[in-house]
């Protein structure tokens, strides 16, 4: 057993200088690439730092081990990125201040790191929790069919790895110990990085490579075929009518109405249409329909809350950063632009 997780570590760790290669060389944007760097980085670390075959030498060990613990990190702030999600800034550095702290002192100082191993765990399980939901909650809402298959797996495989492992030795308070064990954390970190492998060696240039900061345009006369033609009517009839106020609606009961299967309509939206999300298409049309109506001197005194809900916005705090993210004002600002400073919030 001893020897299959040797065997299998070392297969890890060459597809992860491999990984590393592919990534130098490749299109993959700058934003992405920072964490995946650090996540090829942590995970090899771990493999060495976990294994007593490959134990580093006793002055290097510490920063090894700094490297593997900072792992759930990296590829917490990977998905975030590759999901088009804010990232909380005081959550980001907070945790990284934290760590650092903690792995100082319990490495450098305090003969009984108990205490600093324990805060490690959870605020790395943390990291864990939210790359789950952040995959999950957005995946219906994702157009880009490569991404939603991608966050169906990458929480797998990250929860039952990183997830895994720290729950034991937060439960154990030890690393790994048993062969059985080890090698399958082996495997789950093999299967991990040929996880980014085939992601990677295949490069998506809708997934990777465009940017992801705002939606892009849809083409001025998109090529289709009779049956995309056929829906693109039936779609912009629906969108004419106003359907794109329902409350709640999704893909799934857009497609319903619309009497068509849901992966024709995802394709037409996002290969023909452009758009990345479904919620992003939808704002387009939501958005442009408040700005005529904040624009309307008629409507002055017809409240932003009033409009944000007969959009279908379900809060007002939702319908400001949609309005925001297509506009670059909050809707009182873009009111008092287009009618005059007398116009009330």
């Amino acid at each position: 057993m001893e020897q299959w997780d040797t065997t299998i570590r070392l297969l890890a760790v060459g597809s992860s200088i491999l990984l590393l290669a592919v990534l130098l060389v490749g299109r993959v944007r700058a934003e992405l690439k920072i964490p995946l760097i650090g996540l090829i980085f942590g995970a090899a670390a771990y493999l060495v730092n976990s294994s007593p075959a490959f134990a580093p030498a006793p002055w290097i060990d510490p920063y090894v081990d700094y490297v593997s613990l900072l792992t759930p990190f990296w590829t917490w702030l990977f998905a975030r990125r590759l999901f088009e999600r804010a990232i909380p800034p005081g959550m980001m550095w907070g945790y990284i201040a934290v760590f650092t702290v903690c792995w100082f002192l319990g490495t450098f100082v305090l003969d009984d790191y108990s205490v600093t191993f324990i805060i490690i765990h959870i605020a790395a399980l943390s990291l864990v929790a939210d790359l789950l939901y952040t995959a999950w909650s957005g995946r219906e809402d994702d157009l880009i069919e490569k991404r939603r298959l991608i966050r169906l797996w990458l929480p797998i495989l990250v929860g039952a790895q990183a997830g895994g492992i720290l729950t034991y030795e937060l439960v154990t308070g030890g690393a790994i110990d048993h062969p059985v064990l080890q090698a399958i954390n082996a495997v789950l970190i093999f299967a991990l990085t040929l996880f980014c492998g085939v992601v990677l060696l295949e490069t998506d240039t809708e997934l990777l490579v465009k940017t992801a900061q705002s939606e892009p345009a849809a083409p001025a006369e998109p090529t289709l075929s009779p049956a995309e033609h056929v829906l693109r009517e039936k779609l912009d009839a629906a969108m004419a009518e106003g359907y794109y106020r329902t409350p709640g609606l999704t893909i799934a009961s857009l497609a319903a109405h619309l009497e068509t299967p849901e992966h024709r309509l995802r394709a037409l939206i996002n290969q023909r249409l452009g758009a990345r999300n479904f919620s992003g298409f939808l704002n387009r049309h939501r958005i442009a329909e408040a700005q005529e109506k904040l624009a309307d001197k008629a409507l002055v005194d017809l409240p932003v809350l009033t409009i944000a809900m007969d959009l279908g916005y379900n809060s007002l705090p939702t319908f400001n950063r949609a309005f925001r993210s297509e506009t670059g004002s909050t809707p009182t600002d873009f009111r008092r632009s287009a009618i005059g400073e007398a116009a009330p919030d």
